[in-house]
């Protein structure tokens, strides 16, 4: 049995843990520790061998009291992992001990991106002033820094698709004039402050911004939307400016980096978890991938990290042929408390293709429905989804396990 007070432990020493909140997901977003991550009791056979790749990381599992932890516990006991604890008194156990829960679900790269916001003060335009941009056609760029599913489902009219990772490398092309106002925008508020804060962490000479709110607070100012635009961002040929801004940028937020041979070593390793993201698009994944890396866009995994690595103190390698996708996604990860490196090479010998490891999608009638996906959310879900992030940094500030800084 581990107690409330030896995860927190664990993770002030940054030791490895591996939470896990064994209720499916829409009952996960009702509260959890900031750390925990979801793996539903039902769901353990489809994905922990890509989630939890050491058979012997610690692992503490957790419910609400539905009677699911021993359900868990014997199917990963059957799935040879041997380091398995429950927590005691579950999620009850955590309240009592006087600890914070917190809601919904990614909660802290969400209250990471609030905390971005609070501490380098990232520049934002409300959607009133946007929309007056629009009508007066003024010299702005509008980037959408969503997946491009998302950004086809619901847009801001005019606006083009650049995925987070993605905004330094392609800046360039789809922004070719330094006097061009930047919006950055995602469906909420996290993905447009980290993109936002990406471009200015790079030093470009525009003027960036991020749309506050995003499409939410677009809609709830009365804009209209559009819907099923086709505008993703220019192709690029690799630069060695870019390359070189981004790699400065993962300098100064503590970025290792490590050769081919040296990620071998990393691989030897059993006494760590490790976890290896190609942060490339998925079609320049499939065509061709360093043998053993999973595909994760680098914005999303910024974005979904207690999904992709839910083991924290885990060790993360990013990839990426080009670079600048990798050392922003990592410069973020750093700064997130991970130990986290990038790979220097590795491209250029024989190359595996194809989608990769994938987890199956889940049951809906399980799945907790996010206020800023989809196009028929009720305005009060989405002003409280907004007011639960702008109270997240008072949360962290309570919570003190975070080990977050900003650079």
């Amino acid at each position: 049995m581990t107690t409330p007070n030896d995860i927190r432990t664990a993770l002030l020493l940054g030791h490895e843990v591996a939470l896990l909140d064994v209720r499916h997901e829409a009952a996960f977003a009702t509260g959890h520790p900031l750390f925990a991550a979801n793996l539903a009791f039902d769901r353990i056979d489809l994905e922990s061998a890509i989630r939890l790749p050491r058979k012997d990381v610690p692992i503490v599992l957790y419910d609400d009291g539905e009677g699911y932890v021993a359900t868990a516990a014997a199917t990963l006991t059957a799935l040879g992992y041997t380091n398995i604890e429950t927590l005691e008194g579950g999620l009850e156990g955590w309240r009592a001990t006087g600890f914070e829960v917190f809601e919904d679900v990614n909660s802290y790269s969400k209250a990471f991106g609030e905390l971005v916001e609070a501490r380098r003060h990232t520049p934002w335009l409300a959607a009133e002033n946007v929309a007056a941009l629009i009508e007066e056609k003024a010299d702005i760029v509008i980037l959408d820094a969503r997946r491009f599913e998302e950004y086809a489902t619901m847009n801001i009219p005019g606006s083009t698709s650049v995925p987070g990772a993605e905004l330094v490398l392609r800046l360039a092309e789809a922004v070719p004039d330094p006097d061009t106002t930047i919006i950055v925008n995602c469906a909420g508020r996290t993905r447009s402050i980290i993109g936002t804060q990406s471009l200015i962490n790079a030093g470009i000479p525009n003027r960036v911004v991020a749309l506050r709110n995003g499409t939410i607070g677009w809609t709830l100012a009365g804009q209209s939307l559009a819907h099923g635009s086709d505008r993703p961002a220019p192709e690029v040929r690799q630069s060695d400016e870019t390359t070189a801004t981004a790699r400065a940028v993962a300098y100064r937020a503590g970025v290792k980096r490590l050769t081919p041979a040296e990620l071998t070593t990393l691989e030897r390793d059993t006494s760590r978890t490790l976890y290896r993201f190609d942060v490339r698009r998925p079609d320049e994944y499939e065509a061709g991938h360093v043998a053993g890396f999973r595909s994760y866009p680098g914005g999303q995994l910024v974005q979904e990290t207690d999904i992709a690595a839910p083991v924290r103190g885990a060790r993360i390698v990013l990839a990426d042929d080009i670079g600048p996708r990798a050392d922003m996604t990592a410069s973020w990860l750093a700064q997130m408390g991970w130990d986290v490196f990038v790979l220097d090479g590795g491209f250029d010998g024989l190359l595996e293709t194809g989608a990769g490891p994938t987890i199956p999608p889940g049951d809906p009638a399980y799945r907790y429905k996010r206020p800023y996906e989809g196009t028929d959310n009720a305005a009060a879900a989405m002003q409280a989804y907004l007011d639960w992030e702008y109270g997240l940094v008072d949360q962290l500030a309570r919570d003190g396990t975070h080990g977050f800084y900003v650079i």
